[in-house]
């Protein structure tokens, strides 16, 4: 199919500024971007009906988000890849790279070639799986690296569990480096971190809450920066959440290792303030942090220190919500909600919107060595089209998500996705 969007503002993350212009799409991918609004094409080349005017709204790459939990296998109940794929698709997220924290653990090819054959019957979007690390997770075996890269795991993550041994965790990385593989690390001292449940401080110890320094997360990335020098493994640290942390990864990127990082949607616009009430729907892990952890994150974004943005979407039942806040599951959804969340960070000036395309699209793209993420002639048609500026009440029923657990229930923000194409095709359009 071909078709035309003129008049739309183009979110180019590799460019510095938003553009007025036009973009053609044929055979799934990008034939043309023009940089005036109503560029002068033949009808017959693209007929009227294949012409879409975005009314000066924002088109921009589709979202690339890293570090998505699909419940399947084990625990369908709370999200399967089609309710996943329409929530991806709602929220402009055009491709999910999932976790392997499922029940089993994604960790054998077997396992692996059943996640992908499920994603492509469900999910009208792009998924990429991650596996495992270590057998089941539990950080004492690697597992066959080599085969699961080539039934199509993209990268290797033990998620929130992390390798305790360090031994084990250098043996693994040598291997990965040596067939050119990604290793995603969750930077936490796992003892310190062991039952946190808040971060540690007079909020804290007012509410009675199990909580860890924020230097558990320091420790744990330069655990994993040493062995990043030691091996030359490909890396990139799921969740940068303190400002403890940044310095050592200022100085990994500056000595060059080939380090990269990222951070959630909840870590950039919520702080641990918001539990206040001991709302369990805010827990997520990492635990929210102080307001100058979140601004000094914000600002690492601002200056490309921290790479990607990611929902860290991680679905869970009322049943293991609706506890006392010590014993309630961590996670949050964020498929659906990210992009008029992170709205919020540039409704206030912290964030323009090439700087946020460039952490949620262009980044992670180019670190799993994805064509998409860019708005450019011959990139991937999957794109997204949304109203920065249209006002909306956050309903978590309403989601598409089987789990309804979001902190932004009833909250008013900004920005709406209008429709989503994954390689040239429409997968969503709002009402």
């Amino acid at each position: 199919m071909t078709f035309l969007i003129t008049n739309a503002r183009l979110i180019d993350p590799e460019a510095t500024e938003v553009t007025l212009g036009a973009v053609l799409v044929r055979n799934g991918v990008i034939a043309e971007v023009f940089d005036t609004p109503t560029p002068e094409i033949s009808a017959d080349h693209v007929p009227s009906e294949y012409r879409r005017d975005a009314g000066g709204k924002c088109l921009a790459p589709g979202i690339v988000d890293i570090g998505v939990k699909i419940c399947e296998p084990g625990e369908r109940h709370k999200e399967s890849y089609g309710s996943a794929g329409q929530a991806a698709a709602a929220g402009g997220v055009t491709t999910i790279v999932t976790r392997p924290d499922t029940n089993p653990a994604i960790d054998t090819p077997e396992t692996l070639e059943f996640v992908r054959r499920r994603a492509n019957e469900a999910a009208p979007v792009h998924v990429l799986p991650m596996a495992a690390l270590t057998k089941g997770r539990e950080g004492r075996e690697m597992t066959e690296i080599g085969f699961l890269m080539d039934a199509g795991a993209v990268a290797f993550t033990d998620c929130d569990r992390v390798v305790r041994d360090t031994k084990v965790l250098s043996r693994a990385m040598t291997y990965a480096r040596a067939l050119g593989a990604l290793v995603v690390g969750h930077p936490q001292e796992p003892n310190l971190s062991a039952g946190a449940a808040t971060t540690s401080g007079k909020f804290a110890s007012l509410r009675g809450l199990p909580s860890v320094t924020p230097m558990a997360e320091r420790m744990g990335l330069d655990r994993d920066i040493a062995l990043v020098e030691m091996t030359g493994v490909r890396y990139h640290a799921d969740q940068i959440t303190t400002t403890r942390a940044l310095p050592a990864l200022e100085r990994a990127k500056r000595n060059g290792f080939d380090v990269t990082a990222g951070v959630s949607m909840h870590h950039l616009t919520l702080n641990e303030y918001d539990v206040a009430d001991y709302r369990t729907f805010f827990k997520v892990k990492p635990p929210l942090r102080a307001e100058d952890d979140r601004q000094a994150v914000v600002e690492a974004v601002k200056s490309g220190l921290i790479d990607v943005i990611g929902s860290f979407h991680t679905p869970q039942d009322e049943e293991s919500k609706r506890l006392p806040f010590e014993e309630a599951a961590s996670g949050a959804v964020g498929l659906e909600t990210m992009l008029p969340v992170l709205m919020r960070l540039y409704h206030s000036g912290d964030l323009d919107l090439p700087t946020l395309f460039r952490a949620l699209s262009l980044n992670p793209a180019k670190r799993l060595g994805l064509d998409c993420g860019r708005l450019t002639k011959g990139a991937p048609a999957d794109l997204v089209l949304f109203d920065p500026d249209k006002p909306i009440v956050l309903d978590r029923f309403q989601l598409k998500s089987k789990s309804k657990n979001t902190p932004f229930d009833g909250a008013r923000l900004q920005g709406k996705v209008l429709e989503t194409f994954v390689s040239g095709t429409s997968v969503y359009r709002s009402n």
